[in-house]
This record gives structure tokens, sequence and C-alpha cells, in this order.
């Protein structure tokens, strides 16, 4: 019989698990509230007995786990270094050490949006692609980038922050503490605060009659429902927010050449509004050589991204860069 493997996402909200083969079947998948408030150490024991009571589940032991972390980590050790989200922002917690006796099995962390990258470079379109840059579009704009096949992290696990590409100098802060960053101008905050803008100013009636003039509703993929109706300053406004996108990729086609650029997330779900422009804006801008090799794809994985990512970190031992 093959092993498997556990997959765990640790969010702000809710810890994600997720059990696997090799070949990113999955088994099954639990979840629990994350309790951020209480500490690393019930955060943990969470986590622990997340994974236990999911192999009592599918019956199957893992062989072992791959996390998925909010921050930075010490790969080697597996010592969460900063999770900006998270109370004590979890300085210096050693997870490996602690998880490893209580789940029974060699653990290994990773960036959560790297860890998403690695499950599409292993399971999804990444098999196929020399060089790949993943762009994860959400509350955030998180990414990773993947060299000659591999996945390409630097000395402290954060090589691949694509969302923090600088677009506009003076443009708004960014949570990050610089100004303009492609995350401030085409993430899924952003392009809802513009919407909202516009329902509240008149300015958007087929977004008011989609919503129903409430805010709240307001949303990329209610901007996208009112734009293909017809409204058109719901539309320049996410052309506008994919124009931003697509300047920040053309830097990375320029920089790296790749042969895929993967867009995941919530905000991918706009669809075909916002992949044609990015397209549109990557040949406008891309001048050093004929970006036309250059793909440009929605996730093959959709929201299973980080979970088989997970599957593919532990079943790759953690070893993901020479």
């Amino acid at each position: 019989m093959s092993d498997v493997y556990a997959s765990v996402d640790l969010g702000g909200t809710n810890i994600k698990c997720c059990m696997g083969t090799a070949e990113g079947r999955v088994l099954g998948d639990k979840s629990v509230p994350t309790e951020s408030h209480r500490g690393p150490k019930a955060v943990m024991a969470n986590m622990a007995a997340l994974v236990n009571d999911l192999a009592g589940e599918v019956q199957r032991k893992p062989a072992a786990v791959g996390i998925g972390c909010p921050g930075l980590i010490d790969l080697k050790s597996g010592v969460t270094k900063f999770l900006p989200n998270f109370v004590t922002q979890w300085r210096d917690v050693p997870v490996r050490a602690t998880l490893e006796p209580v789940v029974g099995c060699p653990v290994y962390l990773l960036n959560d949006v790297r860890m998403a990258t690695l499950g599409e470079l292993t399971f999804g379109h990444g098999r196929t692609a020399n060089t790949m840059a993943f762009f994860a579009l959400g509350t955030g704009i998180g990414g990773g980038v993947a060299v000659e096949g591999k996945l390409r992290l630097g000395p402290l696990g954060a090589a691949g922050e694509l969302g923090h590409i600088c677009i506009l100098p003076d443009g708004p802060l960014c949570g990050c503490g610089s100004r303009g960053c492609m995350e401030t101008l085409a993430s899924g905050p952003a392009i809802t605060a513009e919407g909202v803008r516009l329902l509240r100013s008149g300015l958007a009636p087929v977004l008011y009659e989609v919503t129903g003039g409430e805010a709240s509703a307001v949303t990329p993929r209610t901007m996208a429902q009112a734009a293909e109706q017809g409204d058109p300053n719901v539309r320049a406004a996410i052309v506008r927010a994919a124009e931003y996108l697509g300047i920040g990729i053309s830097c990375v086609v320029t920089t790296l050449h790749p042969d895929l650029i993967v867009l995941g997330g919530g905000v991918a779900g706009i669809g075909a509004l916002l992949f044609d422009t990015v397209r549109q804006t990557m040949h406008e801008r891309v001048r050093m050589f004929p970006p036309d090799d250059v793909q440009i794809k929605p996730s093959a994985l959709g929201d299973r991204a980080g979970a088989l990512g997970g599957i593919a970190l532990a079943m790759k031992h953690g070893l993901i860069e020479d």
C-alpha cells in the first residue's frame, strides 16, 4: 500500500487539513477553528489533534505532514519567525519539534502561498512548465516562483512576494510598509472598495441592482456580474485593476521570461475580463522580446492548490530547493 500524506493550512480563522496520496488524490479533509487568540501552544495542539483525528477517519497514518503558514519560517529548523496576523506573531515558535512527537511523523513547513505554488507546480499546470510564476489574488496578493522546475525560495523562504512589486511609487500605503504595491491596487479589497465608492456615488446602477444597494454585497464577483450586464464604470474599475496587475506581471515576465503565469485566488474568478486585460497589458508592456510564448492561465487546482501543495511538500520531505 502506497504512503499517504497530510497537508495543513494554518489560517487566521480556521485550520484545514487533508490527507492524500502522491498522485494528488484526496482521501479526506477536515477543519477546526484556529483560536489564535489562545497562543501558539494551543493552536499547535489543535493542529496535532486535527491531523490525528483525520488519520483515524481515513484509517491511514501519514508518512509526513506539510504545513502552510502565513508568514516567514526558518525552513531548515521548522521554526516560525514572523506570522504578522497571529497573537505574539509566532516569533521563534518550534512548530516542527513540537508537532513531530505528537503526530508521529516528519513535519515540514512552508509559507502558505509558496505551498500553493508548489501544488500548482506538482499537480497543476506547472507540471509541463520550465519556469512559472504563481499569483494568489485574494484579500492580499501572494505569489511564488519556480525556476527550471524548482520552487525558488531565497534564504528566508520569502522569494516570490509578487504582490509587493511597486506599481505606483506614491500610491496607497501597503500593509508591508511600502506604497503603491500591486496588492493595494489589484487585490480583492482594493477592487471592492472602488465598487463600493461607485455604488454609493450613484455611478453603478447595474451593480446597485445586482447587490440590492447593499455595500456589503459588493465583491469582485458581483462587480464582474455588473460589468457583464453593461455597467461601464464598474467595468472600467475592473479593467484598471487588471491593468495594474498586468504591469506587475510584465515586470516578472521581463525578469524571468517564464513559460507560464498562473492566476489563482478569488479575484481570478472575475474571469475573461481580467485575463484578457492582463494578457493585453503584458503584450503592450513587454518590449525586450516577444512574449507570445508566455501563457497566462487560471489555476488548474482552484482552492485546492494549497492543500495539494502541502501533500507535495510532505512527499518531497521538505527538500524543495537544492
